[in-house]
């Protein structure tokens, strides 16, 4: 019964706390904590063994080199006495390079060491990628569970959400917070928490084994993570904007999507179409603008980030080759901390491109804790209950506004009967559907009291006063399933004879009886009438056999015929119950037994059909507006 004002989404409105996002982001994953610990020693290992593998194959170039050199020199001599004969030849920095090689003269290459070597760096690097595998494997069920849990919350905090909260927000833009942004977290969390992970510990077994390796090299290499953080925290902030654009404008764009789809058949009918296309493209184009900026600013990342990493790998290559000559590092270690340059670099980069992801999930991230955050139902103070089987409404004094300073209702005073029907009747806007919001508890009065049996409904639960009512609304609300199982949405347990005799008192039967697959038949828009819904909707009301009923504009969707049967089974559903009618067709009240007239919010005639007609008041004036009585 969403009838309230509809306040638009402030579209400028965004959270800048990236940091404390993240870290409740992040602290949902406490409950998973002892996977995560799993996840981080298979981690641990598939690292280390990927760090020592380059150490490794530098030894097996070693063993090529020095056997492709001891080859080269006669045999019989001892290696310093070999290193002092090519130093006397005058090849003093050919023999200083000598100095770094463990060669023996006149043995070729060791081929049984050099494929010792090898194997082991495989099983290095499968087992590393085995270990890998089953992280991710883990992961992947954390995040999922993770994605599940947040889906679950969102749709629990929901049911907890007031209507005026619902009513100010777009059903696109709920449903995109529910869809595409809880599934752009769960994808940041698995590609984030395994990459944060992995490229930590691969920066620091890195930087270890590039220290064992040359101290000066290291530094060399080091110079270049200042300049790579200091780019990529630079190209994150002009990114972040973006990202908030574009998850913004996703919602706005499925928003417009779900307003055109719900009321297509009104928009071709008004020709509203290029107004709609209008709107569409205005945010469509927003979308691609954001997207295509905050891709655009994020990809810059990489190329910035490998520019950076080659002008440390040039200065490494040039400045090892300069040690190797010099005798003071061997071949096989610099080919392994050119390697580890390489990797060095990777996951910086890799941790920057990160950033950007992040920033991205955040941003959904934040959307969604905006939706978890809202301001909930007032709690319950259950402090009575209610009586059973009476249903005397008495409304005392009742006033009540959607925006503060616009009243809608002012000091209403009603009283309706056990086993009464009242009809409420007015112009639109006149405060008919708001007081019915009233009496089911959607939304809570501003002053004044609504009493059930002479129980103030505030100190009732929300739900023992809803459950009192039956409700048939102007717009039908079915979903996508059997008849048989619509009508018995409200009472799961009925019985087959049960749904039956409901179907048969409100002239479902008749029409059931005339589809091929009877009860069973699927409803949607192709298989059932707009009125033929609306009937459907009365049974689950017959069939809920409720002490209260609310029926706005229950039968504006049908036919002459049709509305015949309905008033009929009405006739009989209300006997003993206290039913509120709302009605703009004044021919389907004319047997209620109070009528009730607003005017801007307050009650300005009460009385039978006859009663109100004799007074020639504001029912008067309404009956004849539509009948065309004359005086």
């Amino acid at each position: 019964m969403s009838h309230g004002p509809m306040r638009g989404v402030d579209p400028t409105a965004r959270s800048n706390n990236f940091g404390a996002t993240v870290r409740r982001l992040f602290s949902s994953l406490r409950e998973h904590r002892l996977r995560l610990i799993v996840v981080v020693v298979l981690t641990v290992a598939s690292v280390a063994m990927n760090v020592v593998g380059p150490r490794i194959l530098g030894e097996g170039t070693n063993l090529i080199f020095a056997g492709m050199i001891g080859s080269q020199l006669p045999s019989g001599l001892a290696r310093e006495e070999a290193i002092a004969m090519v130093r006397a030849s005058g090849e003093a920095q050919m023999a200083d390079m000598l100095e770094g090689v463990n060669f023996v003269p006149g043995e070729g290459i060791d081929f049984g060491a050099l494929g010792r070597t090898v194997l082991l760096v495989l099983a290095l690097y499968l087992s590393s990628a085995i270990f890998s595998w089953l992280a991710a494997r883990i992961l992947a069920r954390i995040t999922q569970d993770t994605g599940y849990a947040m889906r679950r919350e969102v749709q629990a905090k929901i049911d907890t959400l007031p209507l005026s909260y619902l009513d100010s927000h777009a059903r696109g833009d709920m449903l995109s917070r529910v869809t595409n942004d809880i599934d752009n977290v769960t994808q940041t969390l698995q590609q984030s928490l395994s990459q944060i992970v992995t490229s930590v510990l691969t920066i620091v077994g890195i930087f270890a084994m590039m220290l064992s390796v040359s101290v000066q090299l290291s530094l060399i290499a080091l110079i270049v993570v200042p300049i790579s953080a200091l780019a990529a925290v630079q190209i994150a902030k002009r990114a972040q904007p973006q990202f908030t654009r574009q998850w913004k404008a996703t919602g706005d764009v499925g928003a417009v999507i779900e307003e055109a789809f719900s009321g297509h058949e009104v928009i071709a009918a008004y020709g509203a179409q290029s107004a709609f296309e209008a709107d569409f493209a205005a945010h469509n184009g927003e979308l691609y603008e954001s997207s295509r900026l905050a891709q655009f600013i994020s990809n810059t990342m990489m190329p910035v980030m490998g520019f950076l990493s080659n002008i440390g790998y040039v200065a490494i290559a040039v400045i090892g080759g300069v040690k190797v000559a010099n005798g003071q590092i061997s071949l096989g270690e610099v080919q392994a901390f050119i390697q580890y340059s390489r990797q060095f670099n990777q996951p910086i980069s890799q941790l920057a491109s990160m950033a950007n992801l992040l920033q991205s999930g955040a941003a959904s991230a934040e959307r969604v804790f905006e939706l978890l955050d809202a301001e909930e139902e007032t709690p319950d103070a259950v402090t009575q209950e209610l009586p059973d089987e009476v249903g005397e409404v008495v409304f005392e004094n009742v006033s009540f506004s959607y925006n503060p300073g616009t009243p809608v209702i002012t000091n209403l005073n009603l009283r309706a009967a056990p086993g009464q029907t009242v009809a409420i009747v007015g112009q639109t806007g006149a405060g008919k559907t708001t007081l019915v919001n009233l009496l089911m508890r959607f939304y809570e009065v501003d002053s004044g009291r609504i009493l059930i049996d002479g129980v103030d409904i505030r100190n009732v639960s929300r739900d023992d006063v809803r459950c009192r009512f039956g409700m048939v609304l102007q717009d039908t609300w079915l979903v996508e399933d059997s008849i048989e199982h619509n009508i018995s949405f409200a009472r799961r347990d009925a019985s087959r004879e049960e749904i039956v005799a409901a179907a048969h008192a409100t002239s479902v039967d008749r029409l059931v009886r005339s589809l091929p697959e009877g009860y069973e038949t699927l409803v949607t828009d192709e298989s059932m009438s707009a009125g033929e819904k609306q009937l459907v909707t009365i049974a689950r009301a017959f069939l809920a056999d409720p002490q209260m009923l609310i029926l706005d504009e229950a039968t504006s969707s049908v036919d002459t015929r049709t509305e015949v049967l309905v008033q009929k089974a009405m006739n009989t559903l209300r006997v003993g119950r206290t039913a509120f009618v709302i009605a703009h067709r004044l021919s389907t009240i004319r047997n209620a037994d109070l009528i009730v007239v607003m005017e801007q919010g307050d009650v300005v005639e009460q009385g039978t059909h006859d009663e109100l007609l004799k007074v020639n008041g504001a029912y008067a004036r309404l009956y004849r507006s539509q009948f065309d009585v004359e005086d």
